[in-house]
């Protein structure tokens, strides 16, 4: 392929699915160049006629623009288009905008690369309606000079979050955010799972609940600043009191449809920590000497 001859306003968007769709109205809202490719050229037709272009294929879409977005449902389908480009891609940029994981995003990137284009990594956060909305959050990962290159036109879409220069970052930081989500959403199942089973009242059980949750989320900013310090303070109990707690927990959620929660593995990191005589320290310290970070005496 030859240099782009296109100006910065000039974009590729492949894929017509919601994400793709909404991106692409978005853009074109704002008066930018537009050109889009889907495997079923049908759902394109929306899309032009709100003035996007349809190209024949992913070459044709990412020759015409500078800033490719790959918003497709996961990197097989990014990779299956990135196989179909050739050639020098020098100028350009690729996004690839799903969620996978992080071999995955830096497989795409070795692709990108060797191309000789540019590659972001991109975490959606959002839903398609709030596309363009400061409600949207999307997380970028790869390229910083790529980032900044484009960064007001990302802004269109989101508040554009940069999480670091390795192109495997925003997957990583996408799907941790994911599972931050599924642990606590699936902790609360679990408890309602075992109120009701015990014929407790779930809707008033709800109330307190709550509280519980709420005091992970005020302490959440405490615990990073443990981490970054290195001090792992007992807080509301040691790691002996915490031993305690959790092998009741394990009795309790025997045979439980969505199973203990993976507290016999915690029950024994913190032996682990105790045989150290470590028991003072506080819960944050199972993760902290895990990563290899110091231990304060």
């Amino acid at each position: 392929m030859t240099e782009p001859n296109a100006s910065d306003h000039q974009i590729a968007v492949i894929g017509a699915g919601a994400i793709g769709s909404a991106v692409a109205r978005h853009l074109l809202a704002h008066g930018h160049d537009v050109v889009a490719w889907n495997r079923t050229p049908s759902r394109l037709d929306p899309l032009a006629a709100a003035g996007a272009r349809p190209a024949g294929s992913v070459r044709e879409a990412v020759s015409s623009a500078t800033l490719a977005l790959f918003t497709l449902t996961d990197y097989v389908a990014v990779q299956q288009c990135l196989a179909e480009l050739d050639g020098d891609l020098s100028g350009r940029t690729i996004v690839a905008m799903c969620t996978g994981t992080p071999d995955e995003a830096e497989r795409a990137a070795q692709r990108v690369t060797a191309l000789g284009a540019s590659y972001l990594d991109a975490g959606i956060q959002t839903s398609p309606e709030v596309i363009g909305t400061d409600a949207a959050t999307i997380l970028y990962g790869g390229s910083r000079s790529a980032f900044q290159r484009h960064r007001a036109l990302l802004g269109l879409l989101s508040t554009p979050h940069f999480v670091g220069e390795a192109p495997q970052a925003a997957a990583i930081w996408d799907l941790t955010l994911f599972g931050l989500w599924y642990d606590a959403q699936l902790g609360l199942l679990r408890a309602f799972d075992t109120v009701r089973a015990a014929g407790i009242d779930v809707a008033e059980f709800t109330d307190t609940a709550v509280k519980q949750l709420e005091h992970v989320v005020t302490g959440a900013p405490g615990i990073a600043s443990e981490l970054l310090n290195a001090t792992y303070p007992a807080g509301p109990a040691t790691l002996a009191e915490h031993l305690t707690v959790i092998r009741h927990l394990i009795r309790l959620r025997d045979g439980q449809t969505l199973g203990d929660g993976g507290l016999p593995t915690v029950a024994a990191r913190i032996e682990t920590l105790i045989a150290q005589r470590r028991e003072s320290e506080g819960l944050t310290a199972t993760i902290a000497a895990e990563h290899g970070m110091p231990v304060a005496r």
